[in-house]
């Protein structure tokens, strides 16, 4: 079976959202780091979150990663569509 990375994540990136949280409003947003590495590298090098390898147990999302994992999350997953 061929996968088809792109779609995989987007996929992620929509999930990701499950768990998006801010400390608080002056810092980026995050999300728990839950997902397959090699998924969370490639989001990284798209530009979607920052650099994944680090001790944190959360990724932190770029400006245009957290608007893209809402927009995602919604079209995805909203009732009726």
């Amino acid at each position: 079976m061929e996968i088809d990375l792109d779609k995989l994540d987007k996929d992620v990136l929509a999930l990701l959202y499950l768990t998006a949280f801010q400390q608080r409003k002056e810092f980026p947003w995050q999300a728990w780091k839950g997902h397959d590495w090699e998924v969370l590298n490639r989001l990284h090098e798209k530009g979607f979150i920052h650099d994944p390898k680090n001790k944190n147990k959360s990724i932190t999302f770029t400006e245009e990663g957290i608007a893209e994992s809402k927009r995602l999350f919604e079209s995805k997953y909203e009732k009726g569509s």
